[in-house]
């Protein structure tokens, strides 16, 4: 009598087998040619978005003659160092450095207290038209800034705060970009489990305790992206202390820079040369930044 040998059903969620076959390969074929795509893509993009800085250092390099040249020269020969210190030397950029450092250190702590206290008490705290209080501080970015230029400066004006930096850091603090830096907070610090609050709480923990003992030090992913969107924002404001500052020995750089440019002539090579000087800084702060800011832009966004 022969005995007849049956495989054993498969189990359900056991591994299958990879399948072969000259379908297999040529599927695998086709997403290494696909990878290699996007890749060589994401490098032509890269390039383009590099371009304006490599010609900006190219022509911080080069005489105004080698700048205008056509065909366009690429590479400076020879290379115009003195551009940086003629830069140096027509405008106190020093000076201007100060100044602008010094709006940083006040702009960029405020800013970074006030949006978080508001993010705080929208998304931990309960009280009677919370939501409603979101809703309008939300609609407030629909609101164009040209809309309140002449009422504020006029308010500045009676104040007697023109050419002062009262305009520049009082309303940065308390005002504009607010409303969205307060949006990325408060959908950082609801991702946070309430739990750690309830039992917060329960040991008789106050929501100023709480506020800066448990929700700021497991927000720092969303703190140094707004610290950063602030740093930037304040270091290439232009716009503000034009229409606020007169005295030149309170310019800012971003002010400065448009200094180099007169009515009749235009040192090019220096004001290309201030520039990357300027430039160079956002670029350090940035690169040493960007896994936070990444971080923080996809864990805001998580929940709410």
């Amino acid at each position: 009598m022969s005995t007849v040998t049956s495989t054993p059903p498969a189990r359900a969620g056991a591994p299958r087998s990879a399948p072969t076959g000259p379908q297999d390969e040529a599927h695998r074929r086709m997403r290494r040619i696909g990878r290699i795509v996007v890749h060589v893509l994401l490098a032509l993009g890269g390039l383009a978005s590099l371009a304006p800085f490599l010609w900006l250092v190219r022509s911080a390099l080069m005489t105004d003659e080698q700048m205008f040249a056509f065909p366009p020269e690429w590479w400076p020969s020879p290379v115009a160092w003195g551009n940086f210190s003629g830069a140096l030397q027509t405008q106190p950029l020093g000076l201007y450095l100060l100044n602008t450092l010094l709006l940083e250190v006040i702009v960029v702590p405020g800013v970074l207290l006030s949006t978080s206290l508001a993010a705080f008490s929208l998304a931990r705290m309960r009280w009677p038209g919370r939501r409603i209080v979101f809703a309008a501080l939300m609609s407030s970015l629909l609101l164009p800034g040209a809309a309140t230029l002449i009422p504020t400066f006029v308010l500045w004006q009676q104040l007697g705060a023109l050419n002062t930096y009262f305009p520049l850091t009082v309303p940065a603090i308390l005002g504009a970009g607010g409303a969205f830096n307060i949006f990325l907070l408060r959908q950082f610090f609801l991702t946070i489990p309430n739990d750690l609050d309830d039992a917060a709480y329960l040991d008789g923990a106050s929501p100023l305790y709480v506020y800066s003992r448990i929700v700021l030090p497991l927000s720092k992913p969303a703190l140094i992206l707004v610290g950063v969107f602030t740093f930037m924002a304040t270091w290439n404001d232009l716009f503000n202390p034009l229409i606020y500052i007169s005295d030149s020995s309170k310019y800012t750089l971003a002010l400065g820079l448009a200094s180099f440019q007169s009515l009749y002539s235009t040192e090019w090579g220096f004001l290309m040369a201030a520039s990357l000087m300027v430039v160079a800084p956002v670029i350090v702060v940035f690169f040493f930044a960007q896994r936070y800011i990444l971080e923080g832009v996809v864990l805001s966004g998580m929940k709410g």
